[in-house]
């Protein structure tokens, strides 16, 4: 059974790779709650530090970044490091209240049907030394939002109305949130259901960061480490196109060229493509150039020229 509080001292610079002004504690144990270490994943300093200050000091803390930056991904791998039971749920529209609550169902006692209350996810972590994580918050329904502003004051208390019941939270639960908007809703078409969010919940975060796409030469490595076909300085060249090619998409992005861009998920897919079909230009349309619209395509192919020093074929750069 896991502790109900963490006692080991964690030295930052040996498992983050840099230092900070805080004392962070890890649990002596694992369960089964605790994400699995990925040796290969890369941190990021400063949104590492906001992350590290909501697991020792109990801030809630919102993070929030383009698709396909690692999001969860980052909170998962700090959890993983700290033995810290983790559990995601996701905001999408079909989740309800009575999902998140709870709800009475019809169980079998003794022999006999009776009807009892069945805890929903946010009572379950509350009471317990958990990390929980709301994934896609800014796609969460009113309802359900409403549901969880409570949770998110200083005390944290939360009233169970159909049991008569205030719960108050475990001294080691912990609360993070994804988004890819800070609650201004799907403002350039990128996140069809994202919702404008109260601004009375958001001001109740008391961190709010954000996940940028790594450095070139960073992005190149977790790829590496990702496709271990790549790895080796022999396709260190390969990986530093299609990374250049990337960040081209996300520039366009930015600009209004493009609307949609290359997150280094779609760059990992590529690599896996490439050690597939052999081909680059292949693995590029499989993992993007497809998704792309069509008249958007003659931008992507001239990216291509420019990375590739070669066209791509089937598609007629732009002039």
């Amino acid at each position: 059974m896991l502790a109900e509080r963490p006692t080991v001292r964690v030295d930052l610079r040996a498992t983050f790779g840099f230092d900070a002004p805080l004392e962070v504690l890890a649990f002596a144990e694992r369960d089964e709650h605790v994400p699995e270490i990925d040796a290969a994943y890369r941190f990021q300093p400063d949104v590492t530090r906001a992350l590290l200050a909501g697991f020792a000091l109990n801030r809630r803390v919102l993070l929030q970044g383009l698709h396909g930056t690692g999001k969860s991904t980052h909170i998962e791998q700090v959890a993983a490091r700290l033995n810290w039971p983790c559990v995601r749920v996701n905001l999408d529209g079909h989740l309800s209240r009575l999902d998140l609550v709870g709800r009475d169902a019809v169980v079998l006692r003794e022999g006999r049907q009776v009807t009892e209350f069945q805890e929903g996810m946010l009572p379950w972590a509350l009471q317990r030394p958990v990390a929980l994580v709301f994934d896609e918050y800014d796609a969460g329904r009113p309802d359900v939002m409403f549901v969880i502003q409570r949770v998110l004051e200083r005390d944290g208390k939360f009233t169970l109305l159909d049991q008569n019941r205030v719960l108050a939270p475990h001294p080691f639960f912990r609360l993070f949130a994804t988004s890819n908007t800070v609650g201004l809703g799907n403002l350039n078409g990128l996140y069809q259901g994202a919702q404008r969010l109260n601004h009375a919940q958001v001001d109740r975060w008391n961190i709010v960061t954000t996940l940028n796409y790594l450095p070139a030469e960073e992005e190149i490595a977790i790829v590496a480490a990702r496709v271990p076909a790549f790895a080796g300085a022999a396709h260190h060249a390969t990986l530093a196109a299609m990374v250049q090619l990337a960040t081209l998409t996300r520039r366009g992005f930015a600009v209004g060229d493009l609307s949609t861009l290359m997150s280094p998920r779609t760059v990992i897919s590529w690599a896996e493509n490439l050690a597939i079909f052999g081909d680059v230009g292949t693995a590029f349309k499989l993992a993007f150039a497809n998704k792309c619209d069509e008249a958007e395509l003659p931008i992507v192919g001239e990216y291509f020229q420019r990375c590739f020093g070669s066209e791509l074929a089937g598609v007629a750069p732009a002039v």
